[in-house]
Protein backbone atom coordinates (compact mmCIF):
# COMPACT_ATOMS: atom_id res chain seq x y z
CA UNK A 1 0.00 0.00 0.00
CA UNK A 2 1.44 3.82 -1.00
CA UNK A 3 2.12 5.95 1.95
CA UNK A 4 -1.59 7.85 2.12
CA UNK A 5 -3.22 4.52 2.05
CA UNK A 6 -4.20 3.56 -1.16
CA UNK A 7 -4.49 0.26 -2.56
CA UNK A 8 -4.20 1.32 -6.07
CA UNK A 9 -1.26 3.35 -5.84
CA UNK A 10 2.62 2.33 -5.23
CA UNK A 11 5.09 3.91 -2.52
CA UNK A 12 5.64 6.56 -5.67
CA UNK A 13 2.33 7.30 -6.32
CA UNK A 14 1.87 5.44 -9.17
CA UNK A 15 -1.14 3.53 -10.45
CA UNK A 16 -0.90 -0.45 -9.83
CA UNK A 17 -3.10 -3.40 -9.77
CA UNK A 18 -3.38 -4.45 -6.56
CA UNK A 19 -1.71 -8.12 -5.89
CA UNK A 20 -4.24 -11.25 -5.31
CA UNK A 21 -2.13 -13.67 -5.98
CA UNK A 22 -2.08 -14.62 -1.72
CA UNK A 23 -5.15 -14.74 -1.35
CA UNK A 24 -7.59 -18.06 -2.10
CA UNK A 25 -10.60 -17.98 -4.30
CA UNK A 26 -14.03 -18.10 -2.99
CA UNK A 27 -17.42 -17.87 -4.33
CA UNK A 28 -18.22 -14.13 -4.98
CA UNK A 29 -21.58 -12.43 -5.95
CA UNK A 30 -22.90 -8.84 -6.72
CA UNK A 31 -25.85 -7.47 -7.60
CA UNK A 32 -26.57 -4.05 -9.76
CA UNK A 33 -29.01 -2.12 -10.90
CA UNK A 34 -30.03 0.67 -12.83
CA UNK A 35 -33.18 2.70 -14.46
CA UNK A 36 -33.88 3.91 -17.58
CA UNK A 37 -36.28 6.70 -17.46
CA UNK A 38 -38.48 7.30 -20.53
CA UNK A 39 -41.87 8.39 -21.71
CA UNK A 40 -44.71 6.06 -20.63
CA UNK A 41 -45.37 5.54 -24.16
CA UNK A 42 -41.93 4.33 -24.72
CA UNK A 43 -42.10 1.87 -21.98
CA UNK A 44 -45.28 0.37 -23.12
CA UNK A 45 -43.62 0.28 -26.84
CA UNK A 46 -41.07 -1.83 -24.82
CA UNK A 47 -43.14 -4.13 -23.03
CA UNK A 48 -45.34 -4.58 -26.03
CA UNK A 49 -42.02 -5.55 -28.34
CA UNK A 50 -43.26 -2.66 -30.76
CA UNK A 51 -39.75 -0.77 -30.69
CA UNK A 52 -38.57 -1.05 -34.76
CA UNK A 53 -34.68 -1.84 -33.94
CA UNK A 54 -35.90 -4.97 -32.09
CA UNK A 55 -36.45 -7.06 -28.78
CA UNK A 56 -35.06 -3.93 -26.60
CA UNK A 57 -34.51 -6.62 -23.81
CA UNK A 58 -33.33 -9.35 -25.87
CA UNK A 59 -30.15 -7.42 -27.03
CA UNK A 60 -29.41 -5.59 -23.70
CA UNK A 61 -29.53 -8.90 -22.10
CA UNK A 62 -26.60 -9.78 -24.63
CA UNK A 63 -25.16 -6.45 -24.50
CA UNK A 64 -24.74 -6.82 -20.17
CA UNK A 65 -23.70 -10.71 -20.62
CA UNK A 66 -20.93 -9.58 -22.60
CA UNK A 67 -19.62 -6.41 -20.42
CA UNK A 68 -19.70 -8.38 -17.83
CA UNK A 69 -16.90 -10.82 -19.25
CA UNK A 70 -14.83 -8.05 -20.90
CA UNK A 71 -15.19 -5.59 -17.43
CA UNK A 72 -11.34 -6.11 -17.40
CA UNK A 73 -11.09 -4.20 -20.75
CA UNK A 74 -12.56 -1.22 -19.89
CA UNK A 75 -11.92 -0.65 -16.49
CA UNK A 76 -8.43 0.00 -16.03
CA UNK A 77 -6.87 -1.81 -12.94
CA UNK A 78 -9.31 -4.34 -12.53
CA UNK A 79 -8.58 -8.09 -12.66
CA UNK A 80 -9.27 -10.71 -15.16
CA UNK A 81 -11.89 -13.04 -13.72
CA UNK A 82 -13.25 -16.48 -14.51
CA UNK A 83 -17.16 -15.31 -14.41
CA UNK A 84 -18.96 -18.18 -13.87
CA UNK A 85 -22.59 -16.83 -14.59
CA UNK A 86 -24.41 -13.42 -15.20
CA UNK A 87 -28.08 -13.20 -15.20
CA UNK A 88 -29.24 -9.94 -16.61
CA UNK A 89 -33.19 -9.07 -16.02
CA UNK A 90 -35.60 -6.32 -16.35
CA UNK A 91 -38.51 -5.47 -14.88
CA UNK A 92 -41.14 -2.62 -17.18
CA UNK A 93 -42.83 -0.02 -14.99
CA UNK A 94 -44.70 3.09 -16.06
CA UNK A 95 -41.86 5.13 -17.24
CA UNK A 96 -38.93 3.38 -16.59
CA UNK A 97 -37.38 0.08 -17.18
CA UNK A 98 -35.29 -1.39 -14.45
CA UNK A 99 -32.00 -3.42 -14.86
CA UNK A 100 -30.57 -6.16 -12.45
CA UNK A 101 -27.12 -7.78 -12.98
CA UNK A 102 -26.00 -10.84 -11.15
CA UNK A 103 -22.67 -11.98 -11.52
CA UNK A 104 -20.63 -14.76 -9.68
CA UNK A 105 -17.37 -16.13 -9.56
CA UNK A 106 -15.12 -17.94 -7.69
CA UNK A 107 -12.11 -16.25 -7.88
CA UNK A 108 -9.79 -14.03 -5.26
CA UNK A 109 -11.38 -11.09 -5.99
CA UNK A 110 -14.96 -9.84 -6.38
CA UNK A 111 -17.29 -9.02 -9.14
CA UNK A 112 -18.99 -5.79 -8.19
CA UNK A 113 -17.33 -4.04 -11.27
CA UNK A 114 -18.68 -7.03 -13.41
CA UNK A 115 -21.97 -6.31 -12.30
CA UNK A 116 -21.99 -2.63 -12.00
CA UNK A 117 -20.64 -2.53 -15.85
CA UNK A 118 -23.45 -5.45 -16.99
CA UNK A 119 -26.08 -3.19 -15.72
CA UNK A 120 -24.47 0.11 -17.20
CA UNK A 121 -24.54 -1.93 -20.75
CA UNK A 122 -27.38 -3.17 -20.61
CA UNK A 123 -28.89 0.50 -19.81
CA UNK A 124 -26.67 1.99 -22.23
CA UNK A 125 -28.39 -0.80 -25.12
CA UNK A 126 -32.20 0.23 -23.75
CA UNK A 127 -31.25 3.90 -25.31
CA UNK A 128 -29.51 3.04 -27.88
CA UNK A 129 -32.53 0.78 -29.21
CA UNK A 130 -34.98 3.15 -27.95
CA UNK A 131 -33.66 6.19 -28.81
CA UNK A 132 -35.29 7.59 -31.94
CA UNK A 133 -38.69 7.11 -30.12
CA UNK A 134 -37.48 9.47 -27.23
CA UNK A 135 -34.47 11.55 -26.92
CA UNK A 136 -35.79 12.61 -23.13
CA UNK A 137 -34.60 9.26 -21.86
CA UNK A 138 -32.34 9.26 -18.77
CA UNK A 139 -30.24 6.42 -17.46
CA UNK A 140 -30.11 6.21 -13.81
CA UNK A 141 -30.01 4.96 -10.20
CA UNK A 142 -26.92 2.28 -11.26
CA UNK A 143 -25.97 1.01 -7.96
CA UNK A 144 -24.16 -2.20 -6.37
CA UNK A 145 -27.33 -3.96 -4.48
CA UNK A 146 -26.13 -6.55 -2.67
CA UNK A 147 -22.28 -8.29 -2.93
CA UNK A 148 -20.96 -11.66 -1.02
CA UNK A 149 -18.02 -13.24 -0.11
CA UNK A 150 -14.26 -11.93 0.36
CA UNK A 151 -12.60 -10.70 3.10
CA UNK A 152 -15.10 -7.23 3.41
CA UNK A 153 -17.88 -9.98 4.05
CA UNK A 154 -21.31 -9.28 2.84
CA UNK A 155 -23.23 -6.26 1.97
CA UNK A 156 -27.00 -5.31 0.98
CA UNK A 157 -28.26 -2.22 -0.06
CA UNK A 158 -31.44 -1.14 2.05
CA UNK A 159 -33.57 0.98 -0.55
CA UNK A 160 -33.49 4.45 -0.36
CA UNK A 161 -32.70 4.36 3.02
CA UNK A 162 -29.11 3.72 2.27
CA UNK A 163 -27.02 1.04 3.08
CA UNK A 164 -26.59 -2.12 5.43
CA UNK A 165 -23.57 -4.35 5.80
CA UNK A 166 -24.12 -7.81 6.82
CA UNK A 167 -20.83 -8.70 8.52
Amino acid sequence: MSDVGFTHLDPLGRARMVDVTPKEPTHRRAIARAKVFMSTDTASAVARGAIGKGDVLAVARVAGIQAAKRTPELIPLCHPLLVGAVLVNFQIEDSYVEIEAEVETVDRTGVEMEALTACSVAALTVYDMCKSRDKEMVIGEVALWEKTGGRSGSYRRSGDAGAIRDD
